[in-house]
């Protein structure tokens, strides 16, 4: 069976993004408020947003931030990822680049670092065995199952396998 090419991923999730945001049902990933940078910022760019560090709570920062992103309509996944992670580094380059602005378009990226932040991430159930780790969070700010973990290194990375991924999952909860 052949798969949908990329172009028809973004065209799937930006209809049921549509209808999700036309229907009334929670909030999915569409254009949001600008994270702190200089000069104008494009709302419906993809962002990524610092969690806190240091051994911090990161349930009440996550839940906040999901508020914060109902009331203003805008979509919050949790990002899990290492310096030392090749994935996440191509992941990085692809957002800050535009290359994933269509389909990731207005989504806030908490991010958060394995290392500085393994203990706060375990205590609010965002542990997993792979990274680069994206999860939507439930209200309270843990992490609900609706999830995907790890990728394969090298430049095929981010469009031969987190992209297709990452649309699937932000599919599946646009239908809720």
């Amino acid at each position: 069976m052949r798969r949908p090419s990329q172009k028809l991923q973004v065209a799937i999730v930006a209809a049921a993004l549509a209808a999700a945001c036309r229907s009334g049902s929670a909030p999915v990933p569409h254009a949001g408020q600008p994270t702190e940078t200089a000069g104008a910022v494009d709302p419906a760019k993809p962002r990524f947003h610092r969690g806190p560090t240091g051994g911090a709570p990161i349930a009440p920062f996550v839940a906040a931030e999901l508020a914060k992103g109902k009331k203003e309509k805008y979509g919050v996944l949790v990002y899990v990822g290492a310096t030392w992670c090749e994935p996440c580094q191509r992941f990085h380059r692809a957002l800050e680049s535009g290359e994933l602005d269509g389909p990731l378009g207005g989504v806030h990226l908490l991010e958060f670092d394995l290392d500085a932040d393994r203990q706060a991430l375990e205590d609010a159930g965002y542990s997993s065995e792979l990274i680069p780790l994206f999860a939507f969070p439930n209200d309270d700010g843990t992490s609900s199952t609706r999830r995907i973990e790890g990728s394969i290194k090298g430049p095929d990375a981010v469009s031969k396998n987190l992209l297709p991924r990452l649309v699937a999952l932000l599919r599946r909860q646009a239908q809720g």
